[in-house]
């Protein structure tokens, strides 16, 4: 017997469990996953960049009251700017029927919510005290590239929301406002005979979207959508520097 030669087979031998082990797949836990998660696009690609905000409240009558609140930055953008349009339609443009003529007086209540102007991020309530309700609250991203996109007006239409500033309107289902403050815009919509409120503001990088229903038979809508376009080709330097300094120019009104 050749004591090397087996000594040589028992050591490869002993070995084979020893690199099965370190070939083993590893399982990786969600946390470590998250990490590895995430997406980037240059600031070149980026042609136009909008923002919807849209705030309404329908009565039982069909009577609605709300506002919309449009900024599109496109290449040829010298400022960022708001353009708010108000929403003021009768039960016979819903389709409704008129109903009886009045609306009782809503007799819910809520408590609590005072942390509410203090959170961060997206932050989504709806808080009903009432029968035959519906609210919603959505954000929407939509991403699309040049050759996909429609074709959009380059002023988006309404009156200018200037810094510090407010617009507000009124009809049978209530009062909105929209301003304009140095962290942001902010719009409400308070409901006539008590039925409620609506607050939405996108602000300091945040966004809160909060319904409260304290009536009947009314339809509360919070709408934010992000909407961006990107070019299909790789622009050059100085595009790049471009795109850059338009986005930045979102952080004097707060974003």
């Amino acid at each position: 017997m050749k004591i090397p030669t087996w000594l040589t087979l028992a050591c490869l031998a002993a070995s084979l469990p020893t690199q099965a082990q370190t070939f083993a797949p590893i399982e990786l836990k969600d946390q470590e996953l998250a990490n590895l998660r995430g997406r980037f696009v240059m600031p070149g690609r980026i042609i136009s960049f909008g923002i919807v905000m849209s705030s309404t409240w329908q009565n039982a009558k069909g009577e609605v009251i709300g506002v919309s609140s449009t900024m599109q930055i496109q290449q040829n953008t010298i400022k960022p700017q708001f353009y708010v349009s108000t929403i003021d339609e009768k039960p016979s443009t819903t389709g409704q029927s008129s109903g009886s003529g009045t609306i009782a007086t809503g007799t819910g209540s809520v408590t609590g919510g005072a942390g509410l102007g203090t959170t961060t991020g997206v932050t989504q309530v709806v808080r009903a005290a009432g029968d035959n309700n519906a609210a919603s609250n959505d954000v929407a991203i939509n991403v699309t590239k040049a050759s996909q996109a429609t074709s959009a007006s380059t002023t988006p239409k309404g009156q200018v929301l200037t810094p510090g500033s407010t617009i507000a309107a009124s009809n049978g289902a209530g009062s909105m406002s929209v301003k304009s403050t140095s962290s942001g815009v902010q719009m409400n919509i308070v409901a006539s005979n008590n039925q409620g409120a609506t607050l939405q503001r996108l602000a300091e990088g945040g966004l809160l979207q909060n319904a409260t229903l304290l009536g009947t038979g009314n339809q509360v809508k919070n709408l934010t959508s992000l909407n961006v376009v990107l070019r299909d080709s790789v622009s050059t330097a100085g595009a790049v520097s471009g795109n850059l300094d338009q986005l930045k120019g979102l952080r004097t009104l707060g974003y």
